[in-house]
This record gives C-alpha cells, sequence and structure tokens, in this order.
C-alpha cells in the first residue's frame, strides 16, 4: 500500500574497517527491492577502467569538470586518494530524496563527517564493528584477496577508524551477517517514520482528516 503521508526521503550512511561487513551489508540492502534504495555514485578523475561503466561505477570527470563542481557546492564529500579526486554529487541525491525515496551510501568516516556538516537533517549513519580483532583478520585472510603486508596495513587502519564510531547514530556489531542486517532495516524503518521527515506530510494529511464529515 502508498503511504498517504508524503515524506522527505533519507541518506542512509555505512561505515566499516575493510572485512567488517559493510559491502555484504550494502548489496542486501540494494537487492531487497521492498526498501526501495538507491546507491549513491560517486564522481571521480580517475581514468575509467575497462570493465567499468560511466553512471554505473563511477561518473568519470575531468579534473576541471570536477572543480566546478566543488566550486558550486555540488559535492555533498570529496577528497583526494593516490592523485585522483572523488565525491558525491549533491543534485543526484537532492532529486532521489525529493522523491520521497532513500539513497544508500557506503563512505568512510571522514565522508561521513563531511556529508553530517552538509546535510545534518537528512543523514543517518551506521557503523559496523567486527567482533574481534582476531575476526576481522580472519575475514580478511578468508578472502584471499590481499597479500600479508596488505592485511596487516588493512588491520592497522581498522583501528584507526573504529575509533571514529562515537560520531556515527548507531553502531552494530557484526558477529552474524543475517542478524546485522536485520538492525539495519530495523533501524532505516524507525528513521522513515521519524516525525520531522514528514512534518509536511502529516500536516496536509491531518488537514484532510479534519475536514472528513
Amino acid at each position: 500500500m502508498t503511504d498517504p503521508i508524503h515524506r522527505r526521503g533519507l541518506m542512509l550512511i555505512l561505515s566499516s574497517p575493510s572485512g567488517a561487513g559493510k559491502t555484504t551489508l550494502t548489496r542486501d540492502l540494494l537487492q531487497d527491492r521492498s526498501l526501495d534504495l538507491t546507491l549513491s555514485i560517486s564522481v571521480t578523475t580517475r581514468q575509467r577502467r575497462n570493465s567499468e561503466v560511466d553512471g554505473i561505477h563511477y561518473y568519470f570527470k575531468t579534473k576541471a569538470e570536477f572543480d566546478r563542481l566543488k566550486a558550486a557546492d555540488d559535492l555533498l564529500e570529496y577528497a583526494e586518494v593516490h592523485g585522483n579526486d572523488y565525491g558525491t554529487p549533491r543534485s543526484p541525491v537532492e532529486a532521489v530524496l525529493n522523491q520521497g525515496r532513500d539513497m544508500l551510501f557506503d563512505i568512510d568516516y571522514q565522508g561521513t563527517q563531511q556529508v553530517q556538516k552538509r546535510a545534518p537533517h537528512d543523514v543517518v549513519t551506521i557503523f559496523i564493528l567486527p567482533p574481534s580483532m582476531k575476526e576481522l583478520r580472519a575475514r580478511l585472510e578468508r578472502r584471499a584477496e590481499d597479500e600479508a603486508d596488505v592485511i596487516a596495513k588493512r588491520l592497522f587502519n581498522a583501528r584507526n577508524e573504529i575509533t571514529r564510531w562515537p560520531i556515527y547514530d548507531y553502531v552494530i556489531v557484526n558477529e552474524d551477517i543475517q542478524t546485522a542486517l536485520s538492525q539495519v532495516k530495523s533501524i532505516l524503518i524507525a528513521e522513515r517514520l521519524k516525525r520531522a521527515r514528514s512534518a509536511k506530510g502529516i500536516s496536509a494529511f491531518v488537514d484532510e482528516l479534519l475536514e472528513e464529515v
């Protein structure tokens, strides 16, 4: 059934150290059609790889185009990584939120802080913790994607990222992926029902109720 009360959409941000489960949770949330989530697509000045499609993996921009977006304040967050610029364009996000739909973000704590500053009333943030550092190491090793020195660097970085948990609205310990997924969905449902996101819609709906005979 269609909700009779119109609301503004929200931005749902998931962050975690590498191996804590953020990528799996993001994939599972997007695959649940009932949630109707849209994944935020970043802009980047990095060269497009042969396997990548513009507008699906990234929006590929020149340095001049990226700088124009930044100067026009049309980036909710941005950073330079290994000599390339990355950012989240504001316009596509606003279009989705104005439709009363929600956008999912997979960004780190630095990007999260920028979005919180630029759109404090529209953002909901969740930090995913591993159940232990031992389990985090085991997950990274099971992926069999990185050499031992890379895993060691990821674990070192994870300790810094984990200390950033206080900037998030919610913190979930991902001991079991299905439990963590259920918790994220519960947060999303509750946040969608917050009065502040639907105040105008509620007001209009109440006026209609009071006009009924």
